[in-house]
């Protein structure tokens, strides 16, 4: 018997789900978090079209001591409460706790997390999107397999070579409609 696999949608979560915090600050908790314009309807609208829909974060504000574990999975829990109060779903979170001189191997640009969620949830990376808004969630994704959707600019020119996105857009909902399009 065949078991078949799923196609998910990966999603950054600062600057691609909420409002980014300025510049060297961190969403510390929950008063912080701010969803940004569309982005309920657009994860529900995923999962009406039966794709699993999974963040994929980096969190130093944890090796830095500013914010607990605890504090994470409190807002986790909150935005995920909110999502579902509209129909939305998350299906996994996945974050990586550590500072960039740790080296782990779950810190995006590497592609720990996703190989970790492929597993848990059957995924097939190849048949998978990527939506970030940094270079280091475009390289994480192309280094898992995933097609990519960069949130930004389009004439931003900071990615590493060869890790260019399949497509940019302004915000989530640009995204997903760019990628219902290729499908």
């Amino acid at each position: 018997m065949k078991i078949s696999r799923h196609s998910a949608i990966f999603l950054d979560r600062d600057g691609v789900i909420n409002r980014k915090a300025p510049e060297g600050n961190y969403i510390k908790k929950w008063d912080e978090f701010k969803f940004l314009p569309e982005v309920k309807q657009t994860i529900k609208r995923l999962n009406e079209n039966g794709l699993l829909v999974i963040i994929i974060t980096n969190q130093r504000g944890i090796a830095k001591g500013i914010m607990t574990t605890g504090d994470l999975e409190e807002i986790h829990r909150r935005m995920r409460d909110e999502l579902a109060k509209e129909g939305a779903v998350i299906n996994g979170i996945y974050y990586c706790p550590h500072s960039v001189e740790d080296d782990c191997s779950c810190r995006k640009p590497k592609s720990g997390l996703f190989l970790r969620a492929a597993e848990e949830y059957n995924i097939d990376l190849g048949l998978s999107w990527m939506i970030g808004d940094r270079s280091s969630d475009i390289e994480a994704g192309k280094q898992a397999g995933c097609k990519t959707i960069f949130i930004g600019n389009a004439h931003r020119n900071d990615y590493p070579k060869g890790m260019r996105p399949d497509a940019i857009a302004v915000s989530l909902a640009k995204a997903v409609e760019r990628l219902f399009a290729v499908v």
